[in-house]
């Protein structure tokens, strides 16, 4: 079992949460994307989650069907949201990830999004915990652990 709650996770991450209306271009979103070097955004109406679009999206839905950027609405394309909680775990987000073959979650607590996780993030939370219980062992077993000095 992977240890650790997303609230423990967005602890540690930047807190700025990008967003882009359902009324801007692709070419807009595309472009906060490519400024702020991030994969998807939440797409917003007022303070309401309706859906998230990312690079995939434009990929698919835009770029391949010879739409213009410029011409399309994120509400054209958005892909309706899998959400999670704070009080989800990490491996429950990955399972919703996997399931539904996406690579950003937002979480919402009640009906506000206060943060968006990556797949990426879930990698480093796992990476990190794994070599915390490594040196936490290897410690034990040399009988370095605290309090034994």
């Amino acid at each position: 079992m992977i240890p650790g709650i997303i609230n423990e996770l967005i602890a540690h991450k930047q807190t700025q949460v990008w967003s882009i209306s359902p009324d801007a271009t692709v070419f807009e979103a595309i472009q906060l994307m490519a400024e702020k070097n991030i994969g998807a955004l939440p797409v917003l109406s007022g303070q309401k989650l309706i859906g998230i679009v990312s690079e995939r999206d434009y990929t698919r839905k835009v770029a391949i069907k010879g739409k213009s950027s410029k011409d399309t609405k994120v509400s054209e394309i958005l892909a309706p949201p899998v959400t999670a909680t704070p009080s989800h775990s990490v491996e429950e987000c990955m399972k919703l990830m996997t399931v539904n073959r996406v690579r950003h979650i937002p979480i919402l607590d009640g009906e506000a999004l206060i943060s968006i996780v990556s797949i990426g993030d879930l990698v480093n939370w796992i990476i990190t915990a794994q070599s915390v219980t490594i040196n936490q062992l290897e410690s034990y077993i040399t009988g370095h652990y605290p309090g034994s000095d």
